[in-house]
């Protein structure tokens, strides 16, 4: 007799899986140092503003299976895991697949937008010449900038350039999306979150964090703020998973 035993042997099967192919993509990266058959998987894989010359349409899925470091990764599967797996069987495995997926791209979305209005901000400050040496050089300059050099020496091109030629990577706005479902699904169910050992019911606990990335998010764009974290993402994940969990549970969708 054989017993099959594990910490995902009981968990819902888009959950488990989502959970094996981020562990396996960042394996990978660990691994190969970040490269991939000589491929540059943050580069390639990670989601650059639509406006960016390293933008490429298959990011807006793959810069969810990315993550930048190993409490990143923790922290988004430790979520999937435990929160995710209710809704995966409350609703089933495709429904829950398109859920993910759409609050992801959800995130995306809210977030290329803040990035052009950025972008449009800037350009008004640059000209023709400069905004194309941000396009071509920029990457360049912003490593200049993370060696402890002054990268273009404007301080608008450099911004432009991080907006160009920074990716983002993670399952945040995924993630988030699931969170705001199970506070509107399971609004009185009780959470003990890592690092706050006081319960806190799922409602309050949505809408506290929620409330923090619209802070956050808004001090990094007036410039009282930068944390390197896209909270927009997470706000438009959020904001995509809470309209999806209101229409599911008024109406039975055809997905």
């Amino acid at each position: 007799m054989q017993y099959r035993t594990g910490p995902l042997q009981h968990t819902p099967t888009v959950v488990k899986n989502l959970v094996i192919i981020n562990a396996i993509v960042f394996g990978v990266m660990l691994i190969g140092d970040g490269r991939f058959l000589g491929m540059d998987m943050t580069e390639t894989l990670g989601l650059h503003y639509i406006g960016s010359p390293a933008f490429e349409p298959w990011q807006l899925i793959t810069h969810m299976f990315m993550h930048g470091g190993l409490s990143h990764i923790f922290m988004n599967m430790f979520g999937l895991f435990m929160i995710g797996s209710p809704l995966e069987y409350h609703w089933g495995s495709k429904r829950f697949l398109n859920f993910y997926l759409i609050c992801g791209l959800g995130g995306a979305a809210l977030n290329i937008g803040v990035q052009a209005w950025e972008y449009e901000q800037l350009a008004q400050w640059l000209s023709v010449d400069q905004i194309e040496q941000v396009r071509e050089h920029g990457r360049a300059a912003l490593v200049d900038l993370v060696m402890g050099g002054e990268g273009f020496r404007n301080e608008a091109m450099n911004q432009m350039a991080g907006i160009l030629h920074t990716p983002m990577v993670g399952a945040s706005g995924a993630i988030f999306g699931i969170l705001a479902a199970f506070g509107i699904l399971y609004p009185n169910v009780e959470l003990m979150i890592i690092f706050f050992p006081v319960p806190i019911k799922a409602k309050w606990f949505v809408l506290l964090y929620g409330a923090y990335e619209f802070y956050a998010g808004y001090a990094g764009l007036m410039g009282t703020g930068s944390d390197n974290v896209a909270h927009f993402a997470h706000i438009g994940g959020g904001l995509a998973g809470a309209a999806l969990a209101l229409l599911w549970r008024r109406k039975l969708s055809p997905w």
